[in-house]
C-alpha cells in the first residue's frame, strides 16, 4: 500500500474499524433494508477459472436480480 492509503483501501479488511470482511460487509448492506431478506444477499454471479487463462463470468441461476428482463425488445 502506498503511503496515502487509508485504511479503506485495504480489500483484505485488515484494518478495517468495523472488523467486518469485504462479504460481511456486502451481506450487511444488501439485508439492511426494511423489506430484504436473505435472497437479496445471494450471489448474483458464477465465475469459471478456464485452463487457457480466461475467466468466463455468468448470471447466477439463483440471482434474485438479473440484468435485462421484462418484456423482450425487438428491432425494427
Amino acid at each position: 500500500m502506498s503511503s496515502d492509503a487509508t485504511e479503506h483501501d485495504d480489500p483484505t479488511g485488515h484494518d478495517d474499524p468495523t472488523g467486518m470482511t469485504a462479504d460481511e460487509k456486502r451481506h450487511d448492506q444488501l439485508t439492511r433494508a426494511p423489506k430484504s431478506d436473505e435472497t437479496d444477499a445471494a450471489p448474483r454471479i458464477t465465475t469459471e477459472e478456464r485452463a487457457d487463462g480466461v475467466t468466463r463470468i455468468d448470471v447466477a441461476d439463483t440471482a434474485k436480480v438479473r440484468p435485462g428482463g421484462g418484456e423482450a425488445h425487438t428491432r425494427d
